[in-house]
């Protein structure tokens, strides 16, 4: 089973249109799938989008009328399909977002390589000739400086991107040393990808990445992302001791 994990925020303008071309790509690429979405405190028509397409998609909606924030709402998700997975070691969760700036077709390549023995898998992301906001250019090469050693010895070349399949395995162990009182993810942003990342490495055998395509140019409202709370966040992962245990890294 592939667990499809979106957090959405005010998506009413493109979660539907993800939705869509998730059942499209699943039913090509033929596995038994299951979308769960966090409605994380919208204050749009998002929660009336989710429930056009619960007839029409194997599809489990939350609701949450404070906003949790981006990382709390992506632990929040992976943490319940830890619960609902019959195959832990088979079954796996991808994380998409919902503004539709990852491409779900891309979620195929991350599952294909997880099937060969990866137990994470991350999307390297391909601008190519993509337009990148600025805020975003500064603060990643931001991010590369300020962290120094925990920038450079993480076990993917981009530990920022939070698009990534993850064995449920993996996640099993990692929110078992951390229970769900005692949250694995305590930052927002790309920090908090960072966390997640360095919680769940130590027990995967196997850390691999695919190259994926990120469209910041069919953004249809203002980001969650904030450079300056993202760079602040960031500051305090430097040293390679913060991903000790990792397991093996492949590019």
């Amino acid at each position: 089973m592939i667990y499809v994990c979106i957090p959405a925020h005010d998506e009413a303008e493109t979660v539907g249109v993800l939705l869509w071309k998730t059942r499209k790509v699943m039913a090509e690429f033929d596995r038994d799938y299951r979308v769960i979405v966090l409605d994380d405190g919208s204050s749009d028509d998002t929660r009336a989008v989710l429930n056009r397409y619960k007839k029409t998609l194997p599809l489990t909606v939350f609701h949450s009328d404070e906003s949790l924030g981006y990382g709390r709402s992506v632990e929040r998700l992976l943490r319940y399909v830890v619960t609902q997975a019959s195959y832990p070691k088979r079954d796996c969760a991808v994380v998409l977002q919902g503004d539709f700036t990852e491409d779900p077709a891309d979620l195929v390549s991350l599952v294909k390589v997880l099937e060969g023995g990866a137990d994470v898998v991350a999307a390297k992301p391909d601008h190519s000739d993509r337009p990148v906001p600025r805020g975003m250019r500064v603060a990643r090469w931001a991010a590369r400086a300020v962290m120094g050693g925990a920038y450079r010895k993480a076990p993917v070349s981009d530990p920022l991107t939070g698009m990534r399949a993850y064995r449920v395995i993996v996640l099993k162990k990692a929110f078992r040393e951390s229970p769900e009182k005692d949250s694995v993810v305590k930052s927002d942003g790309w920090a908090a990808n960072m966390e997640l990342l360095a919680a769940v490495a130590p027990h995967a055998r196997k850390i691999a990445e695919t190259d994926a395509e990120l469209r910041y140019d069919l953004q249809v409202r203002d980001s969650r992302f904030n450079a300056t709370k993202a760079f602040l966040s960031l500051t305090r992962f430097r040293g390679g001791s913060f991903w000790a245990g990792v397991g093996e890294k492949t590019a």
